[in-house]
């Protein structure tokens, strides 16, 4: 019967006391995101570009990639680049639906945010891909960031009017013309600032579509929050 006691306290006490997301020991009272401190080393910022969000040498407002041709947005804010255990954590919450990861996601990235967007959107899927996937990852991590900076959130913004391939293995060029006319805006927006959400940004393709139609309507602000800014290779570190 003891036996039987412990091996109950044993698993009970695994479920109610919180781990590491990442090393999964005993998280301490003041561990921040479901990560312990040690952990925590992981996500220390790098160097980016204000604007585009790539890697610099030094911070910079505008590096020189987007001084000779700049992106249609103002600031890109992000947690890092696509890689351990950013890359770890969204395989997670895209594929094996712990959605939990979005809200801890949501609020680290909330804590790079200088002055948000007053409107906050997010990047929309297809229906079909929706209805296959079960859910929208970029509005699961927009709707807890509305929260967290206090904005205001509208998910119907944009629709997407077609299904497209998947972008994963496609060059630049390549994703422009999938996706061209691929989204449509729902609405204008009442506000001149509006920040876009989306979990990755790589070519920056998909948001580039996306700016375009708020431009169309004389938004004088768009800024990009995603949880990754991975370069091309070709493209990493560009003068």
């Amino acid at each position: 019967m003891s036996m039987w006691r412990n091996r109950i306290s044993a698993i009970t006490h695994a479920w109610l006391t919180p781990t590491c997301s990442l090393c999964h020991l005993p998280l301490d009272p003041q561990a921040q995101h479901g990560t312990c401190h040690a952990c925590q080393a992981w996500y220390a910022p790098s160097i980016r570009c204000q604007r585009c969000g790539l890697p610099c040498l030094t911070l910079t407002p505008q590096c020189g990639q987007c001084l000779r041709t700049p992106p249609p947005w103002q600031r890109l804010f992000c947690i890092g680049d696509y890689r351990f255990p950013l890359s770890h954590t969204i395989h997670q919450l895209k594929y094996q639906r712990q959605f939990w990861q979005a809200r801890h996601l949501a609020a680290r990235l909330a804590e790079c945010i200088t002055e948000p967007a007053p409107l906050i959107t997010c990047v929309p899927l297809h229906w079909r891909r929706q209805w296959q996937r079960g859910f929208n990852q970029s509005e699961r991590l927009a709707r807890p960031l509305a929260k967290h900076v206090g904005s205001q959130f509208d998910p119907h913004l944009f629709t997407r009017t077609r299904s497209t391939p998947a972008q994963q293995q496609l060059t630049k060029s390549q994703r422009e013309k999938n996706l061209s006319g691929a989204f449509q805006r729902l609405s204008i927006p009442h506000v001149n600032h509006v920040a876009i959400v989306d979990d990755v940004v790589t070519t920056g393709s998909t948001i580039r579509q996306l700016c375009d139609l708020l431009l169309e309507v004389g938004i004088e602000r768009i800024d990009i929050y995603c949880l990754c800014r991975t370069p091309e290779p070709s493209d990493a570190f560009q003068p």
